[in-house]
């Protein structure tokens, strides 16, 4: 599927390389390196990240030659238990699917790059009896929810609980929304707010099956829409999943590129 075209996809996509790459997921990082264009980090629980700012084909082409040390960084680390290389399908570079792959990673599947106006997402959505949706911040509450995730997208565990409580104790500005039913989660959801930068980021959207197709995704996104706005941002960006993506794009998003995780577990 290509990426959205339009007046507002070329400077959504150009404010998502300026705002959104590099430092500004680095947030939460326990350790940082730099090698060459590539910024490796270091995450509670055993996590390595690999990001980059956007790749033109000189820089795509010295990104192949640095695979294997940026690696190696968290290969010779027996603290690190996964790492996770993050790509994007507008950068310019050829072979790099291919070197990762020679290297022992596995390619995940491609994900949309959403981009756009926070005030399209803060509307009323109706929800099923009994279902609740609140802003979460205790210890139980945190693990109750990554649980849910992990049983959604196949993962979680509890260096993913601890990060988040960390960072909810270091108050840098996260916000872990979920949707009830009689005590139970059944969706969830984070709000990242960038800082110095016109965006929010709303990540791990994650519904049980049995409770899909029912409004509440849109409604767990209004709720984290409005606090975006209350908190002076006008952009959301998401990486969707095929569930998520058309929810978006109704709602007036654009699909500005694709990111593909490519991993390693020890």
């Amino acid at each position: 599927m290509p990426r959205a075209v339009g007046p507002d996809a070329g400077q959504f996509l150009l404010a998502y390389d300026r705002q959104l790459r590099t430092d500004a997921e680095a947030t939460s990082a326990i350790a940082r390196s730099r090698l060459g264009p590539l910024l490796l980090l270091t995450f509670e629980g055993g996590r390595g990240f690999v990001t980059y700012s956007y790749l033109d084909e000189a820089h795509g082409r010295q990104v192949l030659s640095l695979v294997e040390p940026a690696l190696d960084h968290f290969f010779g680390d027996p603290a690190i238990q996964e790492d996770e290389w993050k790509s994007r399908g507008h950068d310019r570079a050829p072979r790099l699917h291919e070197e990762l792959l020679n290297h022992g990673l596995t390619r995940d599947e491609p994900e949309s790059i959403m981009v756009g106006f926070a005030r399209l997402l803060d509307v009323d959505v109706p929800l099923p009896p009994g279902v609740v949706l609140r802003r979460i911040t205790s210890e139980e509450d945190v693990r109750a929810m990554v649980a849910m995730q992990g049983a959604v997208f196949g993962g979680g565990n509890d260096g993913m609980a601890t990060s988040l409580l960390r960072r909810l104790a270091d108050q840098d500005g996260m916000e872990l929304w979920v949707a009830e039913f009689e005590g139970a989660i059944v969706s969830a959801g984070r709000l990242d707010p960038i800082a110095d930068s016109d965006f929010a980021s709303i990540w791990g959207g994650a519904t049980r099956e049995e409770w899909r197709r029912r409004g509440i995704y849109r409604a767990l996104t209004a709720a984290r829409a409005r606090s975006a706005l209350a908190l002076g941002k006008t952009l959301i960006h998401s990486d969707s999943t095929e569930h998520s993506r058309p929810i978006l794009e109704r709602a007036g998003f654009l699909r500005v590129s694709t990111t593909t995780p490519y991993r390693w577990h020890r």
